[in-house]
């Protein structure tokens, strides 16, 4: 079971760098302004959720009262991208449909 865990995590490390690469490869393509700065927003939660995917193969180390508020912690920084990303997305829409 340790190594079904191990391999899905290795999977979701490499899906998160990919994505990581497509937010920096985007940013050539952005401009200032206000999606400008919520890029920049989203592109910092993506190196955080990168960064705690690429640990996750440690955190099982972690004392469980560390680990909940680890936990506690990535919901919380997942919770604020799905709504900086809902808003960017907002902003795009509204900014074609002028």
């Amino acid at each position: 079971m340790e190594n079904i865990s191990l391999i899905i995590t290795i999977l979701a490390v490499a899906i998160m760098l990919y994505a990581l690469w497509q937010v920096f490869a985007l940013k050539q393509h952005i401009q200032g302004g206000m999606v400008g700065r919520r890029w920049k927003i989203l592109a910092g939660l993506v190196v955080l959720f990168a960064l705690g995917y690429i640990g996750m193969p440690f955190m099982g180390k972690l004392p469980p009262e560390t680990l909940n508020i680890v936990v506690a912690v990535i919901f919380l920084f997942g919770a604020v991208y799905v709504v900086v990303t809902i808003s960017l997305i907002k902003r795009i829409i509204l900014a074609l449909s002028e």
